[in-house]
């Protein structure tokens, strides 16, 4: 998937890591059949030598998270690929990671 930029207020690809803001930052995806979905960006991180996006589906009654590694496009720095997790280990380690450093904005289900 490559992501597609909405508006002024959303992750900019150039921002390093730290400086990511974390309020009402959303992004468009657009799949390999040209079908763009919106998400609603929870956390963006570094973990383990990889950049992660915690996301939620945009306009979704369900509240279930995606977890993107985003592989960063040495052509187009302004491209990046967001690449669902497969591999459930590394999925579960991300979202314990995401849930630790967010225990103080959401209230997560055990």
């Amino acid at each position: 998937m490559e992501v597609a930029m909405q508006d002024n207020n959303l992750l900019d690809n150039e921002e390093e890591l730290d400086d990511f803001d974390d309020e009402g930052t959303f992004i468009t995806l657009i799949d390999d059949d040209g079908k763009e979905t919106s998400f609603e960006v929870l956390d963006y991180f570094n973990f383990n030598g990889k950049d992660y996006a915690v996301v939620l589906p945009y306009e979704e009654t369900e509240e279930e998270v995606v977890i993107f590694e985003v592989k960063h496009n040495d052509n187009d720095e302004n491209s990046d690929e967001y690449v669902p997790l497969e591999n459930e280990d590394t999925m579960f380690a991300v979202f314990e990671e995401f849930k630790k450093r967010n225990a103080d904005n959401f209230n997560f289900e055990d």
